[in-house]
């Protein structure tokens, strides 16, 4: 019997201590698809990112596939190697 994702994943988030570690992890993944998208906005992979930034490859791809957490200031480095702004904003 195969199970898609989506279908585990709803079977999972019954479990309610399962439920708010995932929603905890929903501005996580907000950012590690901004990050991703506007690299490849800017057109460049990741070894011209970590050049431009002096971050190691290595580095950006656990920041991208979400297993490091990226600090303000390295964000900022990140944007900076895009020629981009970084804006962060608490929103209703």
């Amino acid at each position: 019997m195969s199970t898609t994702f989506n279908e585990f994943l709803a079977e999972q988030l019954k479990d309610p201590e399962f439920k708010a570690e995932w929603e905890a992890l929903q501005p996580q993944k907000a950012i590690i698809q901004a990050m991703i998208d506007a690299r490849k906005r800017s057109g460049i992979t990741q070894k011209q990112l970590a050049e431009r930034t002096g971050i190691a490859q290595g580095d950006i791809s656990k920041l991208e596939n979400g297993s490091a957490n990226p600090s303000i200031r390295t964000l900022q480095r990140l944007a900076d190697g895009m020629g981009m702004k970084l804006k962060v904003e608490f929103v209703n």
